[in-house]
């Protein structure tokens, strides 16, 4: 059943109720008064640009003729407005909380059905192809959306070097979590876990983003390095990965785990299935003030449709 709600609710407050319920009880308990929430959601749609962490260093990428040409979100929203949910469930907790995880030294384990295996320190990695700057559309399942200039490289590029057995069906991303640093709250089944078919994880789309706006990904935008597959919702392109895996069978994932009725395997950008409790033909992107129709595969259906041919969508949600 879809539950309608007034107009002049912003997509951005939309969360599964379980979380939103634990997030209000956090900001009563923490005497956070209406006229501060008030003012933090006006200040997301400021142009002015945030800081830059004194940790964040250059991090140039070559243009890309697989960017969008819209307007870019400002870098201050970009990083002070998302979902991280190991360092809280408020959009500017990652934001206050996750400078505290330390992202060197790290390494990327790649194991599973390849043939070679193998631990790549993050300094290795960033050189392994060349950077791109991709500009791509994201879209999050709670209804908002931004355009952010990402830093990276092809996943192909790094499943290359590990050579996947013809048995290899999926790719499992396993990310980063630490009881000292991050959320002890079962708000998810620690470490986040995300998957993808193996033919969507080689599609030239999918990006491996090491920076963002020419610089070091900063530690609330899933430093040091994630996933970004720009035709699904924001949640299957997990944060701080640590640990890729190769499968034959598919591997479970956070969201549908916690909530299987809501959170597919999949979870294509689809404006024709509605989550059970909002729509998901329309969207706010963050900045503007007007709902904005959203598109099919967040219009990136002309280079991935012939991935799902002969499927039902609403079922493979």
């Amino acid at each position: 059943m879809l539950i309608k709600r007034p107009s002049d609710i912003l997509d951005s407050e939309i969360t599964d109720r379980r979380l939103f319920e634990n997030r209000r009880a956090f900001i009563t308990r923490s005497g956070v008064g209406l006229a501060a929430g008030a003012a933090l959601w006006h200040g997301l749609t400021s142009p002015a640009r945030a800081a830059r962490s004194s940790t964040n260093t250059a991090l140039a990428g070559l243009p890309s003729a697989l960017s969008t040409d819209e307007a870019k979100t400002d870098y201050q929203s970009v990083t002070t407005y998302n979902n991280f949910y190991e360092f809280g469930t408020g959009k500017d907790d990652p934001a206050r909380n996750a400078g505290r995880m330390a992202v060197r030294p790290w390494t990327v384990s790649v194991e599973g059905l390849a043939g070679k295996p193998r631990t790549f320190d993050i300094d290795d990695l960033i050189k392994l192809a060349p950077l791109e700057e991709r500009i791509y559309r994201m879209r999050c399942v709670e209804g908002w959306s931004m355009v952010i200039p990402w830093v990276g490289f092809p996943l192909a590029a790094l499943l290359k070097e590990v050579d996947p057995l013809g048995s290899a069906k999926y790719v499992e991303f396993l990310t980063h979590y630490d009881r000292e640093i991050m959320t002890r709250r079962p708000v998810l089944d620690w470490p986040y876990g995300e998957g993808l078919r193996m033919d969507e994880a080689l599609h030239p789309l999918t990006l491996l983003a090491v920076g963002l706006y020419g610089e070091t990904l900063p530690n609330q935008n899933g430093a040091p390095v994630r996933l970004v597959v720009p035709w699904k919702y924001g949640f299957k392109s997990a944060k701080s990965i640590v640990t890729i895996r190769l499968t034959e069978k598919q591997p479970p994932t956070a969201w549908n785990r916690a909530a299987p009725q809501e959170y597919g395997f999949y979870s294509n950008v689809n404006p024709e299935v509605s989550h059970p409790r909002w729509s998901q033909a329309t969207e706010r992107r963050i900045g503007e003030l007007r709902r904005r129709p959203t598109l099919m595969f967040n219009g990136y259906g002309e280079q991935v449709a012939s991935l799902y041919q002969g499927m039902d969508l609403r079922k493979h949600y």
